[in-house]
């Protein structure tokens, strides 16, 4: 990964409907989203020049920002416009791709009605989210003191850049001792999911994920549901006591950074990545990768 600091790259951000020269990609001190994170984000990977489920990655952004009251002033069709036009112009075919919409400063407190919405997408050139051998082996994870809240407290169903604070402070906390993450339960007890990444178990040949009822239903999880269910394997999406963790024989993280990522440790339990957990996260990879049309008719008419 590059050593240069996200400040100051070379090339150009998209910025307001306008290419900007990255350095030059600024906002006010006094803006809306710094202070109150009122700012909605997005995560996606190009692989092959062409971002994974763009789409459906734009229209989660125009809900976000919807359930934080403002909406964004360019279309759907627009912004994935913006992020193919951006792509290309960084030259860049395997990619990360950070769309991010913010109140503005034009007030200064907790109501900002009529605050102008600014949106940015920057893209860059970033590799596995945890160290290829570690990955193959199984990450280790903590366990995060902070728990997902409940529903009726936050607007969980929003990737909203204020509801990451508890994931930034957790994951630290992991990696001074030793772990590359950690995993949060909510706050009912129950296992939510890592500090930005869903979770997966397996146990006597049955998958079990937990129900996504006050964290975001990724959009990587739901594409490892569906791979699941192509290789016939039995999935359970259910709440599922800490307790529980100890009778899992597999465990793997997934998301938009992670991909599909095997897990040796959370806290005292122990997994061992196997079958179902390297089935699914070559299957992953494979879709992920884009297809030409003569491909995708193929496998259409394979069935």
């Amino acid at each position: 990964m590059s050593s240069l600091t996200f400040d100051n790259r070379p090339g150009v951000i998209w910025y307001d409907g306008e290419m900007v020269p990255w350095a030059d990609a600024k906002l006010h001190v006094l803006s809306h989203g710094l202070h109150y994170g009122s700012g909605v984000f997005e995560g996606e990977r190009a692989y092959g020049g062409v971002v994974f489920k763009l789409d459906e990655h734009t229209r989660r952004l125009h809900e976000s920002a919807r359930i934080l009251d403002f909406e964004i002033p360019y279309s759907v069709e627009e912004i994935n416009a913006a992020c193919n036009a951006l792509l290309a112009e960084q030259g860049l075919k395997d990619a990360y791709v950070r769309p991010i919409a913010w109140r503005g400063s034009e007030m200064m407190g907790v109501s900002a009605q009529h605050n102008r919405i600014h949106l940015a997408i920057a893209v860059w050139e970033w590799p596995s989210y945890f160290d290829p051998a570690q990955r193959l082996k199984g990450i280790r994870l903590d366990i995060a003191e902070y728990r997902r809240p409940d529903p009726r407290t936050a607007p969980c169903k929003s990737k909203a850049t204020g509801l990451y604070m508890i994931c930034t402070i957790s994951k630290h906390a992991a990696e001074r001792k030793g772990y590359a993450d950690a995993l949060m339960f909510d706050w009912r007890g129950y296992v939510a999911e890592a500090t930005g990444a869903n979770v997966f178990f397996v146990k006597d040949g049955v998958l079990h994920t937990p129900t996504p009822d006050c964290f975001l239903d990724g959009i990587t999880r739901r594409t490892v549901i569906e791979l699941s269910r192509r290789r016939g394997y039995e999935l359970v999406e259910r709440h599922i006591k800490a307790e529980e963790l100890s009778t899992f024989s597999e465990c793997f993280i997934c998301g938009t950074a992670a991909e599909v990522t095997p897990v040796s440790e959370i806290g005292p339990h122990r997994f061992t990545p196997g079958e179902i957990t390297f089935n699914l996260m070559n299957d992953y990879l494979a879709e992920v990768q884009p297809k030409s049309a003569a491909h995708k008719q193929m496998a259409a008419a394979i069935g």
